[in-house]
């Protein structure tokens, strides 16, 4: 059988590459991608006749993961317009086969440099015990706790091998028998996964698991976990924020530091917000802030006082502690907080700093958190989205090939400028 298509463009290389190697019999030479849509010659340029054609082909395929692969393939090429009619075609290419027995899947055997990051090709797809979710991987965050987890360099170290990766966005494959919250093609977002989100399949805790509005796409789904749930913990549960004050989020242009502007305004606060790039400063502006800062310039710093006024600012969402803290103390008002949410080595500092002005130095951590901390922030979360003042900033995209370059960059590059996600 030949299925024959119209023409073919780069933005499509990878999916014929895989068809190709897969399937080479059933396609003529002339078998083409037109412009943006996938069209069959016979059927026309309508989307919906795209994806059917794209069925009929992969489905003539004996291998399930092989199967699944090349249709990831096709999706990730066409980008995020086609996300609500892939679920409904995914279910439909589902109807009358099991899932896929294996996966690809980024994993750690012994930790270092971003070297250590394998991606596998064989992986067992995981199972979802009784309370859990198996989840479809649309497209995990990258953070930098994770660089240095796979390092080796963190306090806490999994067992290996580990995959990982805890904010994902993607659709729900298939629930444990208690699970009621959820089931087979909703999509859905979480910051918690068990078995690791680098990796086309992971499971999570049905309680780690939050419906992900149609507002949002899974790019954007992908980047609220670790960063809002942080900014939110930073400036309730430990700054323990009051309309009116002054907060400063000093490096506000990563994914942290966007949302911390967004709920720091949302809340009613004075914003300032610092970036090191004129790009940078434009989205901290977009993104809540009422007055930026270049943290590149010389005497910024002395920008900041004039601006504050004598009485200083009242809170500081402090993203490279090793770095600013010293300055940090200089800029507080009476009674001021220095909330740590990122560091990379250590610092000296005068205790001395902290005595004058009564100040506090707090880190936050979302391990600790309670469990009546992680409802309420979901509660407010989920409000933001559904309200729209939460609307996460996607960054730089990699592809799961490039996880190693990924980690690289989150830490050598030259300014964040959003999230940075993974797409799968």
């Amino acid at each position: 059988m030949c299925f024959c298509l119209e023409s073919m463009t780069g933005k499509y290389k990878g999916f014929i590459t895989l068809l190709k190697k897969a399937v080479p019999e059933v396609f003529c030479i002339h078998c083409v991608i037109h412009r943006q849509h996938l069209v069959a010659k016979q059927l026309g340029g309508r989307l919906h006749d795209a994806l059917s054609v794209v069925i009929k082909v992969v489905n003539h395929i004996k291998s399930n993961s092989l199967r699944d692969r090349l249709f990831r393939e096709f999706c990730r090429e066409n980008g995020e317009e086609f996300e609500r009619l892939v679920m409904h075609t995914e279910m439909v290419m589902a109807s009358g086969r099991s899932a896929a027995s294996l996966m690809r899947a980024v994993r750690v055997s012994e930790f270092g440099d971003p070297a250590v990051l394998k991606l596998h090709l064989d992986i067992p797809v995981p199972n979802p015990s009784e309370n859990q979710v198996l989840i479809r991987v649309r497209a995990c965050g990258v953070n930098p706790v994770e660089t240095y987890v796979r390092s080796g360099s963190y306090a806490r170290k999994p067992s290996l091998p580990w995959t990982p990766g805890n904010d994902v966005a993607g659709i729900v494959e298939q629930v444990g028998q208690y699970v009621n919250k959820f089931k087979k093609g909703d999509r859905v977002f979480t910051c918690g996964t068990i078995t690791g989100g680098y990796a086309e399949y992971t499971v999570a805790s049905d309680d780690d698991v939050y419906p992900l509005p149609d507002n949002l796409s899974c790019k954007e789904g992908s980047a609220i976990g670790i960063p809002y749930f942080t900014a939110y913990r930073a400036l309730m549960h430990k700054a323990h924020v009051k309309a009116g004050e002054t907060v400063l989020v000093h490096g506000a242009s990563g994914g942290v530091g966007m949302a911390a502007c967004q709920i720091a305004r949302a809340y009613g606060l004075k914003v300032l917000g610092t970036a090191g790039t004129q790009e940078g400063l434009s989205l901290v502006q977009k993104n809540g802030a009422h007055k930026t800062f270049n943290h590149r310039e010389t005497g910024y710093i002395d920008k900041i006082k004039d601006y504050a006024g004598g009485q200083g600012v009242n809170v500081i969402i402090e993203m490279l502690s090793n770095v600013n803290l010293s300055n940090d103390l200089q800029l507080l008002s009476n009674g001021g907080r220095v909330i740590i949410v990122g560091c990379r080595g250590s610092v000296e500092i005068n205790p001395r700093d902290t005595m004058v002005k009564e100040s506090s130095i707090i880190g936050v951590g979302l391990q600790t958190a309670t469990k009546e901390d992680r409802l309420e922030s979901v509660a407010a979360l989920l409000t933001g989205m559904e309200v729209g003042w939460l609307k996460p900033v996607v960054g730089p995209e990699y592809p799961l090939e490039k996880v190693a370059q990924a980690h690289e960059d989150i830490i050598k590059g030259s300014g964040a400028l959003g999230k940075m996600i993974l797409l799968i």
